[in-house]
This record gives C-alpha cells, structure tokens and sequence, in this order.
C-alpha cells in the first residue's frame, strides 16, 4: 500500500515539476495546491511514524521491564498508560466523516431541529452503529486518496458512501468532483444536477452550479456554461473560481482553464 502510494506522489511532483515553469496564473495555482497537499501529507506521514516509534519505545521498555520481572519471579508489570494524543490543531489529511443527524438527539416534539452546517444526510432512515462507521470509514478512505489526486481509488470508496447513504449530500458532493477529475462529465453532471436541487448549503449549491458550467464550457456550450457561472457566483459571492472560469469562456482561444473549485472542500 504505502508504495503505490509514494510511487503516485513521485509521479505527481515530476508532474509539477515538468509543468510548473510553462503554467499560466490559474495553472500554476492549482499546481501550487497540488504541492501543498504533497507536502501536507509528508508532513503528517513523518508525524505519525514518530508518534508510532515512540510507542514502540515504550512497549519494548515494557517488554523487557516484564521479562525480568518474571524471570524473578515477580508478578507482571501493569502497562503503561497509553501516550497523550498529538498536540491538537496540527493538520490532518483525513476528515471524519460528521455523525448523521439521523443518530443525534431528536428535538423535543413540536420543536425544529437545527441544520447541520454540513447539510449531510437531511432525510434517511436510522442507521445503526455499523452502518455508521462504515459510512465514516468510506467517507475517510475517499478523502484520503482524494488529496492524494489519487481519484481512481477515491470514486469506489466515494460511491460506496452514496451507496449506503443516498440522501448524504455530502458524499454525493465528494463523489461528483471525483468524477469532474476522472473527465467522466455524464456522470459528474448526474451527481451535481441532483445536489443543486437538494442542498441548502450556499458553498455546496455554488461548488455544484459551477462544476455543471464546467461540463458546459468542456462541451463548448459556452453560453449555457456563462449561466451556470453566474448563479455559482450568485450563490456563493465569495467563492471567486466561477468569475474565473466565465472570464476563460470569454477570452479562450482555443484552449480553456478551467477552476472545479477541489480547493474548497
């Protein structure tokens, strides 16, 4: 696992590497993103190993503290208390998946229940402790290889989240800019037409009114793709790609760029 993992990461920053000096602004952006995820993930890899070598550490102190214990026959060793968590705040590939408002307290009777700000499963059936931590675990993996740009791996988990949880906007969302990245844009188109309908979340409705103007300019319906732009931008006023992305329809000679927004999830 962890070679095809560092093996797609050595690709990856070649691929920077060899484009970096050609890019334009937008191009280079979001290979700037690109490396800052790379170093993001170095950097939290290297974390955690030294955390697990410290354990180690101790368990092998504590090993051989037993064995002599033993060999005198003195009775074993307690184990040592397990060793504090990493200092919080430090940066963390991966993302739990939010516990679905199906599984948190019901409000009183005649009372409204708050919106979750992360809009994710509004209407679904009770899940049970499996099914939950199934729905997290795939949610975790996708995002994981998500920003990793390794989006072959990140679909199947992705698609397995809506699998087990249609109504989850949150999963469909993930899963809809997997496949913009795939270049698969009749399925992506499938994914953000039903969230645009469904969604309260002004971010999420503009992630997907903007990716469905993106299918629209890869299809070179220019003017159908300047709409969707503009309620993108309507939507969200302070996600700026769809401005960027109306300003490449409108100048393209030949070739487009164009900002999926991935940066903002």
């Amino acid at each position: 696992m962890f070679k095809h993992v560092f093996a797609t990461m050595q690709e990856m920053l070649e691929e920077i590497i060899i484009h970096y000096p050609h890019a334009n602004g937008a191009q280079r952006k979001q290979l700037d993103d690109q490396l800052s995820s790379l170093k993001q993930f170095s950097d939290t890899f290297i974390e955690e190993w030294l955390q697990f070598e410290e354990k180690m550490a101790d368990f092998r102190d504590l090993q051989l503290a037993h064995s002599k214990g033993s060999s005198a026959g003195q009775a074993p060793l307690k184990p040592a208390a397990p060793a504090p968590a990493s200092a919080p705040g430090y940066p963390k590939i991966i993302s739990a998946a939010p516990i679905p408002p199906a599984l948190q307290q019901k409000p009183a009777a005649g009372s409204k229940g708050n919106h979750s700000a992360a809009d994710s499963i509004e209407k679904t059936d009770p899940l049970d402790d499996d099914a939950v931590i199934e729905m997290q675990q795939a949610m975790s993996k996708g995002q994981g290889y998500f920003k990793l740009f390794m989006f072959k791996d990140a679909f199947k988990h992705f698609q397995d989240a809506v699998r087990r949880s249609p109504d989850d906007n949150r999963a469909r969302l993930f899963l809809g800019m997997t496949c913009m990245h795939l270049q698969e844009w009749h399925e992506a188109q499938r994914h953000f037409q039903l969230l645009v309908e469904v969604t309260e979340h002004p971010k999420w409705k503009a992630l997907g009114l903007n990716a469905l103007g993106c299918i629209q300019a890869v299809r070179m319906n220019l003017e159908q793709a300047a709409v969707y732009f503009e309620k993108a931008h309507e939507a969200d006023p302070n996600f700026t790609d769809p401005l960027s992305n109306m300003k490449s329809c409108e100048q393209h000679a030949g070739q487009l760029s164009l900002l999926f927004g991935s940066g903002q999830l």
